[in-house]
């Protein structure tokens, strides 16, 4: 229920905020699943190669494919986002995530389909990147414009819980099936994972589908004040904006698909650990990130989202090195340290206030489409690809990891300069940033 003032009453945020993690979680099990498989599965039955290096390269390229696709999916449902509201296309984009993973799970591989089951797979991998682009955004939005503006960090903070609880689920789930024989796994344990995304999709759409869509953009809609073209007026109004959001952005994705991704062939591959510890070292990252992010949404609203994240990416870039370090011994704990420590909990510091931060950016005529396509463009560069550079990286470096963590380094100080050209709008009421959005649009 709202007040006499129109605002949401703090039972109705709470459970917008959690309807939007609640739907953030499934959807984002069903894209990491794809990056966690990839470098065990994907590589063997769908891109089989006498190099092996060549065979994880391939799969590693579709999984890139995916974030080639999520800026569609940003522009597309962002436009209808801020034409037509945030909660429709939130529903939409669950229920094409739910049917291309699950579809993944019935794919014949090379050995049974040829050159048509890498074909299939990239497809489904294309749906899955349209999927997640419009869903962050319409996730982050629902919280966030809901949210009273002294707590916008806090609330922003919880559809960003369901990357970790996505990610943790997904490797759990696959540390899991890794109980089975190798032969079982490659022949059908892995498809089970995927299957499972039907059940998840099923819960995900009855809890969205209680939500009301939010204040601000009601309020737009009264006013008759929507966007013609979002994506136009975004470049009109917000593009210098839009460029340092992506910049912004860089070294969250690098750190995550770097730690979350990549460290899971490199600790098999490279260090020649068990799989199921690589997988138990992500797993444990993502659980104390789950609780590690809200607690830095919260210190955003108290101390200001660009100093959270500032400290964020100093302590990323500081522990590069040392993380790298700690799993060349091959030591299982300490690897298991080197993962918890900057991903668990230093990475949280970046990834927490960014919700907030990237929707304090944008004025609400066009907020779903400039946060969807700061955060997924930039995701090509700074997610996709990381995993490809972070492997020729090792490959070039003689299979030493200094150059990967010479390339943290380096995006941790573009990122810090970017930021540093913002503003930070801890607190002004979204109102507020409307009406100076709208002032510089009519001095143009």
């Amino acid at each position: 229920m709202e007040n006499s003032k129109g605002i949401a009453d703090a039972k109705e945020i709470q459970l917008v905020a959690f309807a939007s993690a609640i739907g953030c979680v499934i959807e984002w099990y069903d894209f990491f699943l794809y990056g966690v498989v990839a470098g065990l599965v994907f590589n063997k039955l769908f891109f089989p190669n006498e190099d092996p290096f060549i065979g994880l390269m391939l799969a590693y390229v579709t999984f890139a494919i995916g974030f080639v696709a999520r800026p569609i999916g940003g522009i597309l449902f962002g436009h209808f986002g801020d034409r037509l509201g945030r909660k429709g296309m939130l529903v939409l984009t669950l229920i094409i995530m739910g049917c291309a993973t699950f579809l993944i799970g019935l794919l014949p591989t090379y050995a049974t389909a040829g050159v048509w089951a890498p074909i299939f797979l990239l497809v489904l991998r294309i749906l899955q990147g349209i999927g997640i682009g419009g869903e962050w955004g319409g996730a982050v939005l629902m919280s966030v414009e809901y949210a009273p503006k002294e707590r916008r960090g806090f609330y922003g903070s919880w559809p960003q819980i369901g990357v970790p609880a996505g990610l943790l689920l997904a490797t759990s789930v696959v540390a899991l099936l890794s109980m089975l024989s190798d032969e079982a796994f490659l022949a059908w344990g892995w498809r089970i994972a995927f299957l499972f995304s039907g059940v998840l999709v099923a819960v995900g759409i009855y809890v969205r589908l209680k939500l009301l869509e939010t204040p601000m953009f009601r309020r737009l809609k009264q006013e008759q004040g929507e966007a013609k073209v979002p994506f136009i007026e975004l470049w009109r109004t917000h593009s210098l904006k839009t460029i340092l959001g992506m910049l912004c952005r860089y070294i969250e994705g690098v750190t995550f698909n770097v730690y979350g991704v990549y460290s899971i062939a490199y600790l098999t591959t490279a260090i020649k650990l068990p799989r199921i510890t690589a997988l138990i070292a992500v797993s444990l990252a993502a659980l104390v990130m789950v609780f590690m992010i809200p607690i830095f949404g919260k210190l955003s609203d108290s101390y200001g989202r660009h100093k959270i994240y500032r400290l964020g990416v100093i302590f990323t870039a500081l522990l590069a090195y040392p993380a790298f370090w700690l799993m060349e011994t091959g030591n299982a704990v300490l690897a298991t340290l080197a993962i918890v420590v900057p991903f668990g909990v230093v990475y949280a510091a970046v990834y927490g206030p960014m919700a907030a931060m990237f929707s304090e950016l944008f004025s609400t005529r066009v907020r779903y489409t400039g946060v969807s396509f700061v955060y997924q463009f930039s995701g090509i560069f700074a997610s996709g690809l990381t995993p490809l550079i972070a492997a020729a990286l090792l490959h070039t470096g003689g299979n030493h990891p200094w150059l990967i963590a010479g390339y943290m380094v380096l995006v941790a100080i573009i990122s810090l300069i970017s930021v540093s050209f913002l503003k930070d709008k801890t607190g002004i009421d979204l109102a507020e940033i409307d009406a100076a959005a709208e002032h510089v649009a009519a001095a143009r």
